[in-house]
This record gives structure tokens, sequence and C-alpha cells, in this order.
């Protein structure tokens, strides 16, 4: 799925340099796609995100050893522990899985599933374009999310150019990958979250917060306070 992702990006930035070049000078390439548009709010909650972004400066890893953004890309991302919390810095590809709605669907999405990991208090799987969710690595040698105390409904903190959003773990994904999270996840954030060409290639931190559970995991509001009261205490005793 990222290998696809990454060749579909690299091929619309291909087009896109060869048409701005083929312009006559003056002009502009005016029929670009406008991007999304970016939240209202730099942050939910108290905390922001560079209070945040202060705390994990350094990488006390505890992985056994290290991650690929795509398949493509070499493993140079690691697990990093902190008091209270994990995290790791990586890429944001935009999962779309879960119910099937008008944004995320076999036709959107080429890689589409119609289940996640963890479900609604209903039964159901989650809804990737309301439900600000994170994706996991499924269990390896290299880490395992649940030996570290992080569990479905956990609470992150998701920090992209200046703007936190919380979210809840909700899916897994390929155990030697990481760096993934939900259409409204990305939208929040100002993120292109068209399933197959969008995302961000680089400089998404990603903070997990240990023990904690959203219930019902499907409540945004509940993620947020939770969240909120876990972000003040991280950054206390860190």
């Amino acid at each position: 799925m990222r290998t696809r992702r990454t060749l579909t990006l690299a091929a619309a930035a291909c087009a896109a340099l060869l048409t701005t070049a083929a312009l006559p000078s003056g002009a502009s390439g005016a029929t670009s796609p406008a991007p999304p548009s970016s939240p209202a709010s730099v942050r939910e909650g108290s905390v922001d995100a560079a209070a945040l972004l202060a705390k994990v400066t350094s990488c006390s890893r505890v992985s056994d050893g290290t991650y690929r953004t795509d398949e493509e890309t070499s493993a140079t991302v690691p697990v990093c522990g902190k008091n209270g919390a994990v995290f790791w810095k990586a890429d944001m590809d935009i999962d779309c899985d879960g119910q099937v709605t008008d944004r995320c669907n076999e036709g959107t999405d080429p890689w589409f599933q119609d289940d996640t990991a963890f479900h609604q208090s209903d039964g159901r799987p989650l809804r990737a374009d309301t439900l600000p969710y994170v994706v996991v690595p499924s269990p390896s040698g290299i880490w395992d999310y649940a030996d570290a105390g992080i569990e479905g409904g956990g609470v992150v903190a998701v920090i992209y150019g200046g703007k936190v959003e919380y979210a809840v773990v909700g899916d897994t994904g390929p155990d030697r990958i990481i760096g993934e999270a939900s259409y409204a996840t990305a939208r929040a954030l100002g993120i292109d979250p068209d399933p197959e060409t969008g995302g961000a290639e680089s400089g998404v931190t990603y903070i997990l917060f240990k023990n904690s559970r959203v219930s019902p995991i499907e409540s945004h509001s509940a993620a947020v306070s939770l969240a909120d009261s876990l972000a003040r205490r991280f950054l206390q005793n860190n």
C-alpha cells in the first residue's frame, strides 16, 4: 500500500513540474486543486504543540529495532520511551479503512478494507473519515505495542505543522512499517487526506499515552478530555 502511494505521489510531482515548465513567463498553474483548509484552532485542549515537542527532542529507544516509513525506504524510525508515553517521528500515510462512506470506500481507496483492528461500542468498525485515529504496527520482534501499555482506544497526541490533534489507537498495520493515521486525523491537521495521493512525507510526531483507554472509542470529545489531562501530566513528569 505505502509503496504504491509513494510512487503515485512521485508521478504527480513529476507531472506538476512538467506542467509548470511548459507555462509561459508570468503564468502559473492556476488550475491546480487548492489544498485542504487548515483547522481554525492550532490545538485541541490546553497544551500546545511546542510544549509537547520540547519533551521529545531526544530518544530513549524502547523498540528492538527500527521501522520503515514505506516499503521502499530504509528502516530508520525507532519507538522511543518517556515517562507515561511512547513516541515516534515519521510520515503520515492515510488510513481510510473501516466503515464504508462517501470518502472511504473501494472507489476512493485502492487498498480499502472494510474493517479495523478495534471496533466501536456497537461492534462496527471505526469510521476513518470522522474519527481521528492512529495506526500502530502489528506486534513483531521489533516492538509489541501491548507490552508497552498501549491498547485499542488508547489516546494519542499527533503533532504536525504547529498543530495538535488528539486521536485514539484505532487500527494496526504492517509489522515493519510505521506512520499512518485516519482520514479525519489528517484533515484536522491540514494534511491532504486523500488515501491514494495525500498524506505527509515527514514531520509528524505521534505521542501515545500508556495505559489509557477512551470509552466509547468512537467519542472524540472523550478522547480530547482524557488526552488533555494526560498531556499536562506528561509535561509535568518529563
